[in-house]
């Protein structure tokens, strides 16, 4: 039995009945021409099937991934010049930006070049390092989402306390985590990632390079990987959806018991944007996470992996920037004073 699974993160090909096979199979071959994977090349069929759609999609990328950069980058530039906005809240979301824009920084670019030349290959190791830096941002997303729901717990649950409970060194430690079990999970995938063997037409049905098309490619058994792959990728989804559902429990809870109509609406306001936010991606993700194991599968892989690594970071700061009035006052006044020194 296969278990299929798009994100990068969540599982992949879990359980082959057919590897020990596939493996006796392409031992003699290895032990003869030697691990060639330094050497391989990987080719990313992307969206090549469609050759009428190549540049309106390289124009629709392009601005995407425009509108991402300049508001990630908008977005921590607001947030470091404007006094106003030095909250853990805000700090917090500023990492999340940063997070997306090398989130999105890591694919886009191949995937707009995939677009518009002929040859789609890409190096062992630029798919490597494709892989171990998305998977960096992805982990680092997912738990920035959980630190996050963390603050707001903290806002709604124990407003008076809030100042001194979010001091600078537990802001900093929260954002640490996510960076450091990011970069282990990234590593450890990695490294038994270069331990298979590659030696066949190594041809990618997807436009980025992750765990599942490389093993799925791959002329050596893959097993401990996969298997590797899936309990980091349920402990991450597991992990960061508890705490994240908790947390919204016990304010919605201090939300209804609060007798001011007023007080009630400010503190789901000051939710709503961070509510959406984890809507819109482990929505996405578990939607993936669903998709049936079939041929015709492939078109909604696709999809969704656009959507998660090229939509949900431009999405983020425009739900930020759109449903937050400090930022919103914020952007205006710089605007402001962009014209009048023009």
């Amino acid at each position: 039995m296969k278990i299929k699974v798009a994100h990068p993160l969540l599982f992949s090909w879990v359980f082959p009945n057919t590897q020990k096979s596939r493996f006796s199979q392409t031992t003699t071959m290895l032990l003869a021409e030697g691990n060639q994977s330094s050497g391989a090349m990987f080719t990313l069929l992307g969206f090549s099937e469609y050759a009428d759609l190549q540049v309106p999609l390289f124009l629709v990328f392009l601005t995407i991934y425009t509108i991402t950069a300049l508001g990630n980058l908008g977005m921590i530039m607001i947030i470091r010049i404007n006094p106003k906005l030095h909250t853990p809240m805000y700090f917090f979301l500023s990492h999340l930006s940063f997070v997306d824009f090398c989130y999105s920084t890591t694919v886009t670019p191949k995937l707009l070049e995939n677009l518009v030349v002929e040859d789609r290959t890409i190096s062992f190791t630029g798919c490597i390092m494709q892989f171990f830096l998305a998977c960096i941002c992805a982990v680092a997303e997912t738990f920035m989402l959980a630190v996050m729901a963390y603050d707001r717990y903290v806002a709604v649950c124990n407003p008076l306390l809030y100042t001194a409970v979010m001091s600078q060194k537990l802001c900093a430690s929260l954002v640490a985590g996510p960076y450091t079990w990011a970069i282990i999970s990234s590593l450890t995938l990695t490294y038994f990632l270069l331990s298979l063997s590659f030696c066949g037409p190594n041809i990618i049905n997807n436009f980025v390079c992750e765990h599942s098309v490389i093993v799925s490619v791959s002329c050596s058994d893959p097993y401990i990987s996969q298997v590797l792959c899936f309990v980091i990728a349920i402990f991450n989804e597991v992990s960061s959806l508890g705490v994240i559902l908790t947390t919204y429990v016990f304010i919605f809870i201090a939300v209804i018991k609060m007798p001011s109509a007023v007080g009630r609406q400010k503190a789901f306001s000051t939710c709503a944007s961070h509510l959406t936010a984890i809507t819109v991606f482990h929505g996405t993700v578990l939607f993936l996470y669903c998709v049936p194991n079939s041929k015709n599968s492939w078109l909604t892989v696709k999809v969704g992996s656009v959507f998660y690594t090229v939509i949900i970071p431009m999405l983020n700061p425009l739900i930020y920037s759109f449903r937050n009035r400090d930022v919103k006052e914020s952007v205006q006044k710089l605007m402001n004073h962009s014209i009048q020194l023009c």
